[in-house]
């Protein structure tokens, strides 16, 4: 490392303040949240270990607390943090679908979902119940699966749907695998759900599929 990169990695605190969070390493990030007092030196070498280790920021907050604590220099202090790190991250792309606000973009839905559902080991299928004015009423995990599959009953999806007085629902689930290519099961459950949904005069607005970074809307695709 040349005397000038080691200059500029030695203060993230202060760059951070000075060009903003943008221009900083995924390293120097770490850092920032670890570093205690003047030593960021020690601490950006710390972090670049725990990222080199687990293959990056995604793979190390995803990371479960027995592989977190077996990382040397991993302590009750730093696992707190990485634990409440990606908890964070959730919480603030949740405040993009708020209750009482209608939906401003099917961006902001999928950021929304992708926070909840993204990382999950399991398949959870959830239900997203609007109002006429598209104003989210509530946002309901209604059933939870294994790695590759969801029991879903229309029945429950429709009973919470006249309990909320929705007029319209948005459903979704993920795919642990990361695909998000739609199965037949999935295009199956989708045209029960449309029809049982029909019955009580309430809109069947998309079914996404969440995956590893993307999502599949079968609105998109013509399924629904």
């Amino acid at each position: 490392m040349s005397h000038q990169q080691a200059r500029q990695l030695r203060e993230p605190r202060t760059k951070i303040l000075e060009s903003g969070a943008a221009t900083l390493s995924e390293v120097e990030l770490l850092a920032v949240i670890f570093q205690r007092g003047a030593q960021a030196d020690s601490s950006i070498r710390f972090c670049d270990r725990l990222l080199a280790r687990f293959g990056g920021i995604r793979p190390l907050l995803t990371a479960n607390s027995l592989e977190l604590s077996a990382a040397f220099g991993v302590g009750a202090v730093r696992l707190s943090i990485l634990r409440a790190l990606p908890e964070l991250a959730t919480r603030f792309f949740e405040a993009t679908l708020p209750v009482g606000e209608a939906i401003r973009s099917p961006a902001d839905t999928e950021l929304f979902l992708r926070a909840r559902l993204r990382d999950l080991p399991h398949e959870l299928f959830c239900c997203v119940y609007l109002d006429n004015r598209h104003r989210v009423l509530r946002f309901a995990e209604m059933f939870r699966g294994t790695i590759d599959g969801t029991s879903v009953y229309p029945r429950e999806v429709v009973k919470e749907a006249l309990a909320v007085n929705a007029a319209a629902v948005i459903l979704a689930h993920n795919h642990p695998s990361g695909i998000t290519e739609p199965s037949q099961a999935d295009e199956r459950i989708t045209r029960r759900l449309k029809a049982a949904l029909e019955l009580v005069d309430i809109r069947l607005l998309d079914h996404l599929i969440i995956g590893d970074g993307r999502s599949t809307s079968l609105a998109s695709r013509g399924l629904l």
